[in-house]
């Protein structure tokens, strides 16, 4: 178990702490001394080598991006990557890429897990929308391996209500290739793609309700080429 240590926003030391734990005793197996002074952490765990990241972010300062590994027998294993204006959005449900957003949202990337070696990255203008006045948000996600949604969100200009729509990305060709056509009740953070083909969104009750996008073809999940989406209603929360 990962555990996030702010300490330096907390007046407890001079620098952040990354530690992890044996979670059946809770004995200490690693701790990493952290250059930060962030406000709070997200972990992102690897899906088959068992390695962690961390997002640390450090307000208008910018992001720091972390990995830890444990290999069996041998002593813990820390990377920081070079980049202090990238937020950590999401993991490939295979683990071989992950994918973060400017954090002036300005752009999203895509970079080759374990290097962090950029794939390709996409402008706002490479949706169609206008760069001074649209966005990148700092969600998102898989929708399946090779599927990834990107946010952008922007104010109309008339009402001056926010709006945000779900562009859908080829991560094998890094082309964009057609949107999610779905509405969300309040915030772009409400989708949560799961990786297989469905997604998490807020139910008018305001449970998590679990919706498929699909097409005329047989492919359940295929959701590129820009057709029309049904969204078929799967297995609401309680």
């Amino acid at each position: 178990m990962w555990v996030y240590r702010p300490d330096v926003m907390a007046g407890r030391g001079q620098s952040d702490q990354w530690v992890g734990y044996d979670a059946d005793s809770g004995t200490v197996l690693a701790r990493h001394e952290l250059e930060t002074s962030g406000h709070g952490g997200i972990h992102l765990v690897h899906p088959t080598d068992g390695s962690v990241y961390l997002d640390v972010g450090e307000g208008q300062d910018g992001t720091v991006i972390f990995r830890a590994a444990l290999p069996a027998g041998a002593e813990p294993q820390f990377t920081t990557y070079p980049w202090v204006d990238r937020c950590l959005i999401a993991m490939a449900p295979g683990g071989e890429q992950f994918m973060t957003v400017d954090h002036g949202q300005n752009d999203v990337a895509f970079h080759h897990h374990p290097t962090g070696d950029v794939l390709f990255t996409l402008p706002v203008e490479a949706f169609g929308h206008d760069p001074e006045t649209d966005f990148v948000e700092w969600a998102g996600g898989y929708l399946t391996p090779d599927t990834a949604v990107v946010t952008l969100g922007g104010e109309d200009a008339d009402t001056q209500e926010e709006w945000f729509r779900y562009h859908l990305v080829d991560v094998r060709t890094g082309t964009v290739a057609g949107e999610l056509a779905i509405e969300v009740r309040r915030s772009p953070y409400e989708l949560v793609p799961l990786g297989d083909g469905t997604w998490l969104t807020e139910a008018a009750s305001g449970h998590p309700f679990r919706r498929a996008a699909t097409t005329s073809g047989d492919d359940p999940t295929d959701c590129l080429g820009g057709s029309v989406h049904h969204l078929n209603s799967k297995d609401e929360a309680p």
